[in-house]
């Protein structure tokens, strides 16, 4: 008979210059590395997954034997697991994960007879308090000047794109978008913008010649790259989103087992154009603005690198820690604001399409019915699906049955196309590699 989980927790195994550690918390907690480091005064960092894989096969981390997701290690248990008698653990199997219950008491008296300590201390946030999305607020820029005072010793200018330091908007991306809004542009004005970025241009002609598309014959050109592949509407869209990715620097540090970022954006872009195409025709959405969104859902990572650098590693440190938490509430539990709150006011600011501001802004609220819902609905979808193939950083969470229905899309067609994208992982890949 089945029977509800008992207290199901995760085992994160942490380190610093002093050591090795595992923090036992419920699954549903936001472990608090700041407050946790507080009370036991380390600095305790997430130990990568790949070095704890080594270690444990080098024998210098043993497994307890009766949790075998325990390590035998200096051991805390968070308040809220230590209130109850057993808890519940997953662990892969040959066949799949496997759930697991096992009595506190034992795991205990495992490290007990190994000398390891075993403290109990308060070091997450429980989830119900956690904001799993922005405030319903109208004004996001009331809350970006917010976290602005809490966050920086200067002093707040007038204009917030001088106190974010943001950069000008790229000089080809403003072309590129007074050429959008010119009723008569036609595919030479396009290619003369494009080629005159040596780099831009490099990357529009890779996107068109990867065997995705499955060119008939070699393209020597954007201008092939439109006029063959790709289309005016959609080059002009890409090579705008490639243009404002490269305006801000890729940030050094980044979370453990992250996807690289021009990786994860051509995956999300790609897969989104593909999940467009099963849309009916009456119900579609622009492709070219639809990919834009794509490519550039998670600019909000690169935004926040730039405009809070003190606290970037913070952050990093938090979704290594926590990677079954929407780094939605993560960023807003440290700064206050979220990174798609602050990429959306900067589309806006950028005069971007307002599709592509609504997409960022809301693409991980399932339930938003705003103008332009569907740009943000369709990275929802994308990315999760995605993530079940270990692409992106959204938590691994279901799609509601509800949002398939309400943009006329079949779940098995869906998924069937997500597959196809992930069959031209190599391909996409490729297409990354060119870009800063």
């Amino acid at each position: 008979m089945y029977s509800e989980p008992t207290n199901p927790v995760r085992v994160v195994v942490l380190h610093d210059g002093r050591g090795r550690g595992q923090v036992v918390v419920p699954v549903s907690h936001l472990l608090d590395l700041k407050l946790l480091n507080s009370l036991v005064e380390r600095e305790l960092v997430p130990m990568r997954q790949a070095d704890i894989v080594a270690l444990t096969r080098a024998g210098k981390l043993t497994q307890v034997e009766s949790a075998p997701v325990f390590f035998v290690l200096p051991t805390i248990l968070d308040e809220a697991v230590a209130a109850h008698a057993e808890c519940q653990y997953e662990i892969a199997t040959v066949d799949g994960i496997e759930r697991r219950q096992v009595a506190l008491s034992t795991v205990r008296e495992a490290l007990r007879k190994s000398t390891c300590r075993v403290r109990v201390i308060r070091c997450t946030v429980p989830g119900e308090q956690l904001q799993l999305r922005p405030p319903a607020s109208t004004n996001d820029l009331d809350q970006i000047f917010n976290s602005i005072r809490n966050f920086t010793t200067l002093r707040i200018k007038q204009r917030l794109e001088e106190t974010l330091e943001i950069p000008p908007l790229p000089q080809t991306a403003q072309r590129i978008i007074a050429l959008r809004a010119n009723p008569d542009a036609a595919v030479n004005d396009l290619a003369a913008i494009v080629e005159a970025d040596a780099s831009l241009a490099a990357q529009v002609v890779s996107w068109a010649s990867s065997p995705y598309y499955a060119a008939p014959s070699k393209i020597r050109s954007v201008q092939d790259a439109i006029m063959r592949v790709l289309g005016l509407d959609l080059v002009s869209n890409l090579a705008l989103g490639m243009a404002l990715g490269n305006s801000l620097a890729i940030p050094k540090d980044y979370p453990a087992e992250f996807t690289p970022y021009w990786q994860q954006s051509v995956f999300c872009s790609t897969a989104v154009e593909a999940l467009v195409k099963l849309m009916p025709p009456a119900k579609r959405p622009s492709v070219g603005l639809a990919s834009l969104s794509g490519l550039l859902h998670n600019f909000g990572y690169l935004v926040l690198a730039h405009t809070f650098p003190p606290h970037f590693a913070s952050i990093c440190r938090y979704v290594e820690a926590n990677p079954h938490i929407s780094h939605t509430a993560i960023d807003h539990h440290l700064l206050g604001v979220t990174r798609d709150q602050i990429s959306a006011w900067l589309m806006q600011l950028w005069n971007m399409p307002p599709e592509v501001s609504v997409a960022l802004r809301f693409q991980n609220e399932s339930d938003y019915e705003g103008e332009h819902c569907v740009y943000a609905h369709l990275i929802f979808i994308a990315m999760r699906i995605l993530r079940h193939h270990g692409i992106g950083d959204v938590p691994p969470e279901e799609i509601p049955l509800s949002l398939y229905q309400r943009h006329d899309l079949d779940p098995m067609k869906v998924a069937a196309a997500i597959d196809k994208v992930i069959a031209s992982s190599e391909d996409i890949k490729k297409m990354a590699e060119n870009f800063k």
